[in-house]
């Protein structure tokens, strides 16, 4: 492939890495791109971010590709994972200390199979204060890091699917589709509650995006050396 081609418009399924943002991901490869041709300036975005905490499919478009990034980051999206009951987060994720515990005594496989069904279909969900979100110019997680209160309004998505793979308290893994907009460290926090618990989110795995799949991504170390090989 050539400095021509990424510039026509490329579409890179990559596998983000743990910790990683997914706009250093973004940097990384239009680095190396810029490097290897020698181009001045490339556009490249992505369609849809992961937080640092999760990993999995995270589609990087370059050139003029990048005029179809709304497109993707419209389409249906399958994540795994895995809840925490017992405890909440401010982050509703790993990002922030537990600062609250509950009683999971009374959880039991049933009553968690039984509190999917809640939130099947159009449901209303408030989005985590830390979050990039704006509210009144600001994004929500600056809020969040003074200890500002601000309120949130929900707002509609859609839960396709909504999955139990494992039980192994206090650890719940899952399976969910879901619509663009929809957060995952939110649906931790909402459903602990449906189990008269709390919950946050321990893990993180986007597995597809519409018809594009992590199967057929590739991590960033294997697009760079793929890329000195041409």
């Amino acid at each position: 492939m050539t400095g021509e081609d990424y510039k026509n418009g490329q579409i890179l399924l990559i596998d983000k890495p743990l910790e990683w943002t997914s706009f250093q991901a973004v940097n990384k490869i239009r680095w190396h791109i810029r490097q290897r041709f020698d181009i001045k300036k490339i556009k490249v975005g992505h369609a849809g971010t992961l937080d640092p905490l999760a990993t999995g499919l995270l589609i990087i478009c370059t050139g003029k590709q990048t005029k179809s990034i709304h497109e993707y980051q419209g389409q249906v999206k399958e994540y795994t994972g895995t809840f925490t009951v017992g405890g909440t987060t401010p982050s509703y994720d790993l990002e922030s200390e537990v600062d609250e515990t509950f009683p999971t005594a009374h959880i039991t496989d049933e009553l968690i199979h039984k509190a999917t069904k809640q939130f099947l279909g159009k449901i209303q969900q408030r989005p985590p204060i830390f979050s990039a979100l704006k509210k009144e110019g600001k994004r929500l997680y600056e809020f969040a890091r003074k200890g500002e209160t601000v309120d949130i309004p929900t707002r509609e998505i859609t839960i396709n699917e909504f999955e139990i793979t494992h039980i192994d308290l206090p650890k719940i893994e899952f399976r969910v589709v879901c619509s663009k907009g929809t957060y995952i460290r939110s649906l931790a926090f909402d459903f602990g509650k449906a189990l008269d618990s709390g919950a946050h989110l321990s893990g993180l795995r986007r597995t597809k995006i519409g018809d594009f799949s992590v199967e057929k991504s590739i991590s960033i170390e294997k697009f760079i050396e793929n890329l000195e090989a041409v």
